[in-house]
C-alpha cells in the first residue's frame, strides 16, 4: 500500500468530518476531491467508512442528548404521556423532521447518486442556497428557542433537509437556514440540525454498507471488490477527530459570530468547483 494512498484517506477523512457537519456542502466537496485525487473507483467502499467516522463524530459529541431523549421517550411511552416534557416533544419533533429525508433518500438516492454527479450542479446550488443562508439568518428574529419548537417548524426543517441529497445543498446548511427562516435562534437552530442529521447519517452509512456488501456478493469464482481496510479505518477515524471536533469549535463559533463567511467560502468554491469542471471536461 502506497503512501499517497495513505495521504489520500486522510485528506478525504479531513474533507468529510469539516464539510458533512459545516455548512458548505460535504457532497459537492467530496465530488471535487475525487476528481482531483482520481479516486472516483473507489467511492462506495470510502463513503462507507467516512459516513462511519461522521456518526461516531455526531453520537460521541451528543451522546448525553440521545440518552436522555431515549429514557425520555421510553417514559413518555410508559406514562402515556409523549408530549409531557421539552424532551419528549424534542424526541417527537426529530422523529417527524427525520421521516422526509429517510424518505426521500430511499426513494430517490440512486438516481441523485446516478444522475446528479456532474460538477456544474454544485456550481449552482452552492450559490443558491448559500444566498438562502445569508437572507435567513439576516431577516431572521432569532427569538425563540429549541424550547418553542412546533410540529410546523419540525415538518418544515425536515422537509428541507431531504433537499440534501442534492450535492452542494448541504444538509445542516439547509436546516439551519430553515429554522432561522423559522425565527429560530442560531444555537438552537445548529443544535436541533445536529440532532437531525445523526439518524440521517447513520442511515446513509447503513444504506451503502448495505450496497456494499450486495456488491461483493459474486458468484463463485469471480472476484469481489477490493475492500482495503486500512484505509477504510485511517478515512473513518479522520472522519471521526475531525468532525468532533468541527461540532465543538462550530457550537462556540455561532455563539458571537454569523453564517457570513460561510456564505463567502461557498461562493469561492463555487468558483473552484466550476474551474475544476472546466479543466477536466476537456
Amino acid at each position: 500500500m502506497a503512501p499517497v494512498e495513505i495521504i489520500s484517506a486522510v485528506i478525504l477523512g479531513v474533507v468529510q468530518g469539516l464539510t458533512e457537519l459545516l455548512p458548505v456542502s460535504s457532497s459537492a466537496h467530496l465530488i471535487v476531491v475525487h476528481r482531483l485525487l482520481g479516486w472516483e473507483a473507489q467511492g462506495l467502499v470510502f463513503d462507507v467508512a467516512l459516513h462511519v467516522g461522521t456518526s461516531a463524530a455526531i453520537l460521541a459529541y451528543f451522546w448525553r442528548d440521545w440518552i436522555d431523549l431515549a429514557r425520555e421517550m421510553l417514559l413518555g411511552i410508559r406514562e402515556r404521556q409523549l408530549l409531557g416534557n421539552a424532551q419528549r416533544r424534542l424526541a417527537c419533533f426529530l422523529i417527524v423532521g427525520t421521516l422526509p429525508a429517510a424518505a426521500a433518500g430511499v426513494a430517490l438516492g440512486v438516481y441523485i447518486e446516478t444522475h446528479l454527479r456532474s460538477l456544474l450542479i454544485p456550481v449552482f446550488t452552492l450559490v443558491a442556497f448559500g444566498a438562502l443562508m445569508y437572507f435567513a439568518e439576516r431577516w431572521s428574529r432569532q427569538d425563540r428557542s429549541l424550547e418553542k419548537l412546533t410540529w410546523a417548524d419540525s415538518l418544515w426543517i425536515g422537509l428541507s433537509q431531504a433537499l440534501a441529497l442534492i450535492p452542494g445543498v448541504s444538509r445542516s446548511g439547509i436546516t439551519i437556514s430553515t429554522a432561522l427562516a423559522r425565527d429560530i435562534d442560531r444555537i438552537s437552530a445548529a443544535r436541533f440540525s445536529f440532532l437531525l442529521s445523526t439518524p440521517v447519517i447513520v442511515g446513509a452509512g447503513m444504506l451503502e454498507g448495505w450496497h456494499l456488501v450486495k456488491a461483493a456478493r459474486t458468484p463463485a469464482g469471480s472476484p469481489g471488490p477490493e475492500i482495503q481496510w486500512l484505509l477504510m479505518a485511517v478515512g473513518a477515524a479522520t472522519a471521526a477527530i475531525t468532525g468532533f471536533l468541527c461540532i465543538r469549535y462550530f457550537l462556540r463559533y455561532l455563539q458571537t459570530h454569523t453564517l457570513t463567511p460561510f456564505v463567502i467560502y461557498r461562493i469561492i468554491f463555487a468558483g473552484v468547483t466550476l474551474l475544476v469542471y472546466l479543466t477536466y471536461s476537456k
